[in-house]
């Protein structure tokens, strides 16, 4: 089993800054790619960034404000997101998925944290 729990919400102003952690516990053999969802209300959830080793993925939407990175040694995945914008205001999940390559649908992870709100407000 593999557990992740994220931290680092909050609510914040149009244009600052915020970090998300994800610390996964367990059997991280499962965690070999990592990735950040999120999930307005009334939305599907969707991809925002996933990262194997050195090689990262961001969508559009996202891509220039926010950057993903991990620690194999504490096995922990973080997200620095800059310049937000209230559109960016949902719930983020951190997933893991145990295969390559990164992939942006959510049906394809198997390993979910609970979640962390972020809200921006304008």
């Amino acid at each position: 089993q593999v557990q992740l729990v994220e931290s680092g919400g909050g609510l914040v102003q149009a244009g600052d800054s915020l970090r998300l952690s994800c610390a996964a516990s367990g059997r991280t053999s499962r965690t070999y790619i990592m990735a950040w969802f999120r999930q307005a209300p009334g939305k599907e959830r969707e991809f925002v960034a996933g990262i194997k080793w050195s090689e990262r993925n961001y969508s559009e939407a996202v891509k220039g404000r926010i950057t993903i990175s991990r620690d194999n040694v504490k096995n922990t995945v973080n997200l620095e997101m800059n310049s937000l914008k209230p559109e960016d205001t949902a719930v983020y999940y951190c997933a893991a998925r145990g295969a390559t390559p990164i992939l942006t649908s959510p049906r394809e992870y198997d390993v979910w944290g609970q979640g962390t709100q972020v809200t921006v407000s304008s």
